[in-house]
């Protein structure tokens, strides 16, 4: 049967996957606490929708760092897409464009940026600032060559998370014959001393607007405008790094205080509905990624899969702004949040 919803997307291509890659996919690290909060928060945030306010059609465009994107969705960055479908990023990619949405790619993709730029789709690309700073630049200069219209840097990554699902799957490399295409055969590297002298270094190299992503604590958030970065990404990396982080979207609005909307802020992490894009521009984001929902549709139909996932919440997102009484993502506001006053309190 045709999946109605992006779980049901899951659902299907958990039975088509193997074992170890649909875990490689869909685990966190450590209790997987925060995976789960990541989703199970956008239900525990109710909407409390306007009425007559006029039947315009809705206009969901946005723009994002000088890039107009048909929707406030983006494609986060996720490794490894050739472990879902043969055609890997590519399909993916094909899917941005012929959705108009911006798709971060990520340094652990297993087809190059040069390849994936020849789709007309548009591009940023996601960096782990490796301890050889020359090769880190090499892979920028790779980045701006192909086209992307930013870097995204993830932060949040000193060390590797211990992540139970591929140590007992015995996980810990790709398959034969398929590789990361940007490393020229090197491991990908954290680096323990990450901080932000690195940052100065990377604007110090390029001209590309720069994305802080894992960013979740006020003060890092301030810390970002003041150095200058163009736009910051309140992410916990999907729950695969540092467990029992709480979810993103509770987050997100004191980093949204913070920054002040001086620069763009997105969200990723457990976004599955429309409503749930809706929630998180009212509560402060510009824009949400989603992840492991656009490597479910690959796995179940290649780039088909991923247009219908990405066409399956914009529908929703656009049902979300009609029934809320919204023109477009401008039109959504805090007074559409609904809180239970002892949600938080205990029984």
């Amino acid at each position: 049967m045709e999946p109605l919803s992006l779980r049901e997307f899951e659902d299907e291509a958990r039975r088509r996957l193997a074992p170890a890659v649909y875990d490689f996919f869909a685990g966190g690290a450590d209790d997987e606490v925060t995976v789960r909060a990541n989703e199970t928060a956008f239900a525990q945030i109710g909407l409390v929708p306007r009425v007559l306010r006029g039947g315009q059609a809705r206009e969901p465009e946005v723009s994002l760092l000088g890039r107009r994107a048909a929707q406030p969705l983006l494609i986060a960055p996720t490794a490894f897409h050739r472990l879902a479908h043969p055609d890997g990023e590519l399909a993916t990619a094909r899917a941005a464009a012929k959705a108009g949405l911006i798709m971060v790619v990520s340094m652990a993709s297993t087809v190059a940026i040069e390849e994936l730029a020849e789709t007309g789709a548009d591009l940023w690309f996601q960096l782990y600032i490796q301890p050889d700073l020359g090769f880190t630049e090499h892979l920028v200069r790779r980045a701006e060559a192909a086209g992307c219209a930013a870097v995204m840097v993830s932060v949040d990554s000193p060390v590797f998370g211990r992540r139970e699902r591929d140590l007992r799957n015995g996980f810990l490399d790709l398959p034969q014959g398929m590789v990361c295409a940007h490393m020229d055969g090197r491991p990908i590297a954290f680096r323990a001393d990450l901080s932000w002298d690195h940052i100065d270094w990377l604007r110090s190299v390029t001209a590309l607007p720069i994305v802080l992503k894992g960013i979740v604590h006020p003060q890092d958030a301030r810390s970002a405008v003041e150095r200058g970065v163009d736009a910051v990404a309140v992410s916990n990396h999907g729950g695969r790094q540092l467990d029992t982080v709480p979810a993103t979207i509770e987050l997100l609005p004191p980093v949204a205080d913070a920054i002040g909307g001086t620069v763009p802020l997105l969200l990723d992490g457990g976004v599955r509905r429309g409503t749930d894009v809706l929630k998180a521009l009212a509560l402060g984001a510009d824009a949400v990624a989603i992840g492991r929902p656009v490597l479910w549709g690959l796995a179940v139909d290649g780039e088909n899969g991923v247009v219908r996932v990405l066409e399956m919440l914009g529908a929703e997102f656009d049902q979300a702004l009609a029934l809320c009484g919204c023109r477009s993502p401008g039109d959504v506001s805090l007074d559409l949040i609904w809180r239970n006053p002892c949600s938080r309190c205990s029984s």
